[in-house]
């Protein structure tokens, strides 16, 4: 089994809170009504599942990617 790099430990950090943010008052809501509480955890998933898959997010896509490597870059010349 491969190692959760940096990012996907973060994303998978906020995929959790955002599912405990959701999942509880839903839980609270539902009274033991199982239909509704299982649609309100798809709702819990499917927002990061969507950010997650999302190229264009600014957190986790492309453009994370890209602003990731010109902030190194910035960096690493005022460092010098």
């Amino acid at each position: 089994m491969r190692k959760l790099s940096e990012k996907e430990k973060l994303m998978l950090k906020s995929a959790a809170r955002h599912f405990v943010l959701v999942a509880l008052p839903v839980w609270q809501v539902s009274n033991g009504d199982m239909k509704a509480f299982a649609y309100g955890l798809a709702a819990a998933i499917i927002g990061p599942a969507l950010r997650g898959i999302d190229k264009n997010d600014p957190a986790w896509g492309k453009v994370a990617a890209w602003l990731e490597t010109d902030l190194k870059k910035k960096a690493t010349k005022k460092t010098k």
